[in-house]
């Protein structure tokens, strides 16, 4: 038994772990790219100090800095702990043990907060959430969600992924999501079924290897091309 939360929490990735997790390439972080749900992330923040401005959507943006950074520390232990808990579900090889996690979380964390206030001033930061997104049809290259979609699928139906995935193909060319797994270590359930029904529909879709896993067995991501982009279908 892998992780039990009650909802969806406050967790950020690096850019590091992005590139990784959703093997972004030099030419793709060059590209209009989204990410769906990236919460506390530093993605958007180390992006934009390279000049690479990258637009975040979560609900989480209506609050504040600090308060997001609240919402961080008051769950955060009890992850930890439950990760300290279960030895046999983590692969420690981008973390190195559960104190290497925490400090690489807590960095995350830090880098966000200090650029959220001007982020949102911006326009970088977004206050919105799937399945509804506020942007035109093809606004963006790439979007990306992040520790979400799947993740959560005790929580969210089989018809919230799929209308989900959907409104990220109408305002983008391509989705990227990582992980497949949910909380248990298994693969979602509503994995297979979105996959047969996107393929239905005209879309093409991989289930790509990545260099990037904590959850033990979690190293793929699921990639969707609009059906206009198709001839971009990756080996």
């Amino acid at each position: 038994m892998a992780m039990k939360l009650k909802e969806v929490v406050p967790l950020g990735r690096s850019f590091d772990e992005y590139r990784l997790m959703f093997n972004l390439s030099k030419s793709d972080l060059e590209k209009r790219i989204i990410g769906v749900g990236d919460g506390p992330a530093s993605f958007n923040a180390e992006m934009n100090e390279m000049g690479r401005p990258v637009t975040s959507i979560d609900p989480i943006y209506f609050f504040s800095a600090k308060d997001i950074a609240q919402k961080f520390n008051k769950v955060f232990d009890n992850i930890i702990e439950q990760v300290k808990n279960t030895p046999g579900d983590w692969t420690w090889t981008y973390h190195m043990s559960p104190d290497d996690l925490r400090e690489h979380r807590s960095e995350a964390l830090t880098k966000f907060t200090q650029d959220f206030e001007q982020g949102k001033k911006d326009g970088r930061y977004l206050r919105g959430e799937l399945p509804n997104l506020n942007f035109p049809d093809h606004t963006f290259d790439i979007a990306l969600c992040s520790h979400f979609l799947f993740l959560y699928s005790d929580h969210y139906d089989y018809d919230f992924h799929k209308s989900a995935v959907y409104e990220m193909l109408r305002v983008s060319k391509e989705v990227r999501i990582f992980p497949i797994l949910d909380l248990m270590l298994n693969r979602s359930p509503h994995l297979e079924p979105l996959i047969d029904q996107l393929r239905a529909d005209g879309y093409r879709v991989v289930i790509k290897k990545v260099p990037y896993e904590i959850q033990r067995g979690g190293n793929e991501m699921m990639w969707i091309f609009n059906k206009s982009e198709g001839k971009m279908l990756p080996i």
